[in-house]
């Protein structure tokens, strides 16, 4: 039986992963959790918190589910009470991009991120079809790198992810680098940011008056299709009038040369923004 211990059980991402971890017989977990909320989150789930003295010592896995800008000073504490050739799973590129987390030679280091389901994801209930985050009812992928250590290291750290983020469409095995460009580069400081505006425009048009209910099913009925195209779900393409206003405000919505946030020097500051408190 694999010995866990996983630190930040009560968070938002701890949680999700508790409830897989408590469907999963094959693991011996060991929840730590310090925030009062964190504490009643795991509770309210019939968990009993542990500590780090009689935990991390005997664990196979130590996963930090916490906060990034809370992995140095945690894993600092931590790390040196695990026992040799044990394994520190993260779930984030960030910190270990950032290398503020403690390391070890005589451990293995692995990160793995959920991929979350897709939006042409296909779910046969409405339960399924609802899980947006993924690791309850819906198939997701996930993607996995190995850090420091040997095979076995990344094998464990494999299985353990693909357990806590079950149910798995995928499995990705990627370097940390590409890791970081994929979060934060391309679905934060790229994706998310531009969506953000999107619903700026969207909160605008309703101040202009247009109907919330209608402004909603046009937008989000639009995005689907020009996802779709754009990703190639569907053969299919846009109007030669689409094309068009689309290159005309390229230059208005975009400053040139934003490609550069994806270069690796961009990228580790983008991290270090993440990290730093």
């Amino acid at each position: 039986m694999t010995k866990v211990s996983l630190v930040g059980a009560g968070g938002k991402m701890g949680c999700r992963l508790t409830d897989n971890f408590l469907k999963n017989p094959q693991y011996d977990v060991k929840y730590l959790e310090i925030s009062e909320k964190g504490v009643q989150n795991l509770m309210e789930r019939g968990v009993t918190v542990s500590s780090q003295e009689e935990s991390i010592h005997d664990s196979d896995v130590v996963i930090l589910a916490l906060p990034d800008v809370a992995l140095k000073e945690i894993s600092a504490e931590l790390i040196p009470l695990m026992k040799p050739d044990a394994l520190v799973l993260t779930l984030d590129p960030a910190a270990p991009l950032d290398g503020v987390i403690a390391h070890r030679d005589d451990l293995g280091y692995v990160i793995a991120h959920p991929c979350h389901p897709s939006v042409f994801n296909w779910e046969p209930t409405e339960e399924a079809f609802r899980d947006f985050y993924g690791g309850i009812t819906a198939k997701q992928s996930i993607v996995v790198a190995l850090m420091h250590g040997t095979e076995a290291h990344y094998a464990l750290g494999e299985k353990v992810a693909q357990d806590m983020y079950s149910p798995i469409l995928h499995t990705h095995r990627i370097t940390l680098e590409q890791m970081a460009i994929l979060e934060p580069a391309m679905v934060e400081t790229l994706a998310q940011t531009c969506m953000e505006v999107v619903k700026e425009g969207y909160d605008r048009i309703v101040t202009l008056g247009v109907p919330e209910a209608a402004a909603r099913d046009f937008v989000l009925g639009h995005l689907r299709i020009q996802i779709a195209v754009l990703f190639k779900e569907v053969n299919g393409t846009f109007s030669d009038a689409a094309y068009k206003i689309s290159k005309r405000a390229k230059p208005i919505l975009f400053q040139q040369g934003w490609e550069r946030i994806f270069e690796m020097d961009d990228i580790r500051q983008q991290v270090r923004d993440i990290t730093n408190k």
